[in-house]
């Protein structure tokens, strides 16, 4: 990379490579929205880099983020999740993650799609901010607000305001990389791919 990264990203090689490859790239797939989603709402209390150490983990134990196997999770299921240690253990958490895959289930069911769902609150296109520092990115603002409630009467949990926002910031609806920072560029510029 030419140009240093985000400064938040420097702390180990997965943080670097999530960072340059994947975190601010505008996202449309709809299993990758909802692990996103899923993923987020599992960090609340924690640090993304936990996250981010154990992906791998939730995407063996929740099947790969079907949305419509989640679904079906039953009370055993439930069990061997809590006992799982490539995943966060908290039976909130996983059973938000089981209830917003319904929650998904039930927006397709009404002609939505997931994506469709979150990009309306950027009318459909990234935002672009012109951070100089770390100080200056929000940790919520007003469409993030929005989607926070929009979840929230569409069933989802685990959908805070700051936890949408961190949505936008990893799905591409907004680019929050520093402006001294080379993805900006290629970002704003629509040259990242996922």
């Amino acid at each position: 990379m030419n140009g240093p990264r985000c400064p938040w990203c420097e702390s180990f090689d997965l943080y670097r490579q999530y960072h340059d490859t994947e975190w601010g790239v505008p996202l449309h797939d709809e299993r990758g929205l909802f692990e996103l989603l899923v993923l987020e709402g599992a960090q609340a209390g924690l640090s993304w880099a936990t996250i981010l150490k154990k992906r791998e983990g939730y995407r063996r134990a929740f099947d790969g983020f079907e949305a419509a196997a989640i679904a079906r999770y039953d009370d055993a299921k439930v069990a061997a999740l809590l006992a799982d240690p490539g995943i966060v253990r908290n039976r909130a958490k996983i059973a938000a993650a089981i209830g917003n895959a319904r929650a998904c289930l039930a927006l397709h069911a009404a002609g939505q799609s997931l994506d469709a769902f979150l990009w309306r609150f950027v009318d459909s296109a990234p935002i672009t901010n012109h951070w100089r520092s770390l100080a200056e990115v929000p940790a919520r603002t007003a469409q993030s607000d929005a989607m926070s409630k929009a979840l929230r009467q569409a069933g989802f949990r685990f959908v805070g305001s700051a936890i949408c926002y961190a949505l936008m910031q990893s799905a591409g609806l907004v680019n929050d990389h520093l402006t001294t920072c080379p993805r900006h560029a290629e970002i704003a510029a629509g040259l990242a791919r996922r």
